[in-house]
């Protein structure tokens, strides 16, 4: 009979525990899951990495329309993706060659885009991700939010994928998760000067339009390290940071790990 007891509820907590979310399943969020350790987790038919104590993370992108799809192990998991409402943000007083720029930096545009690209398709094995994130400037004017379609000298472009913070030249920027510097340049066509920090299980940080940088890549750098300062470097019309939050190339909302009022 104690046997027969202990299969029970063997069976019941296996079945019934398959794993909890920090995150709303909304677009553009940042989920936080926890299951058991040495489980097998897969979002989308993806296989993502899981740590030793059981965490993994995956995003939802802008525009993602159909449920998520998660199995663990054995059990499937489906979550509604609810939709959101973006703004619409109008920019005049660009230069002309950084609304459309001119053909001869379109090589350029392809080389930096391309390091971007390898930066944010890393899947590392720290855990850095799993960790409360801060904001990277105190007491900063939230200026651009994420999602909203951007008409530059009245041309629409891409979406904007981050959060815009105003603040003085020269303010000070600090880490907002511990992470791995893999990229640092200070001179991209439209982003200028440029970091982007690896947290692991290719959750990545972009800081963009940067006065200067005061890490290398390969650096590890601890939350609230001061990592350089704001400017108006790149595509920009006045001193403000930008800050981006991938999961791997899914574009997702800072807002969703930060702390904006």
């Amino acid at each position: 009979m104690r046997i027969l007891i202990s299969i029970v509820f063997l069976l019941f907590t296996t079945s019934s525990f398959a794993a909890t979310f920090d995150g709303k399943f909304i677009q553009g969020s940042f989920i936080l899951g926890k299951t058991e350790p040495g489980s097998k987790v897969f979002i989308d038919k993806k296989k993502v990495k899981v740590t030793s104590d059981g965490y993994f993370a995956f995003g939802l992108g802008r525009d993602r329309k159909n449920d998520v799809v998660i199995k663990i192990n054995e059990k499937k998991i489906i979550k509604k993706v609810f939709k959101r409402e973006y703004k619409i943000q109008r920019i005049d007083g660009l230069e002309e060659k950084k609304v459309t720029p001119p053909e001869e930096v379109y090589e350029r545009i392809k080389r930096e885009n391309k390091w971007i690209g390898e930066a944010r398709a890393i899947n590392s094995n720290l855990t850095f991700f799993k960790n409360k994130f801060i904001n990277p400037l105190e007491n900063a004017i939230v200026t651009g939010v994420y999602g909203s379609q951007r008409i530059l000298n009245g041309k629409p472009k891409w979406p904007h994928y981050g959060i815009d913070f105003a603040a003085e030249e020269g303010t000070e920027i600090k880490a907002m998760l511990d992470g791995v510097v893999t990229l640092a340049e200070p001179d991209l066509f439209y982003t200028g000067g440029t970091l982007i920090f690896d947290h692991g299980h290719g959750i990545s940080t972009l800081y963009m339009h940067m006065k200067t940088l005061m890490v290398k890549k390969g650096q590890k750098v601890k939350q609230g390290d001061v990592i350089g300062t704001v400017g108006s470097t790149g595509r920009s019309t006045g001193a403000h940071l930008d800050v981006r939050l991938n999961w791997f190339q899914t574009r997702l909302d800072p807002a969703t790990v930060l702390d904006i009022k």
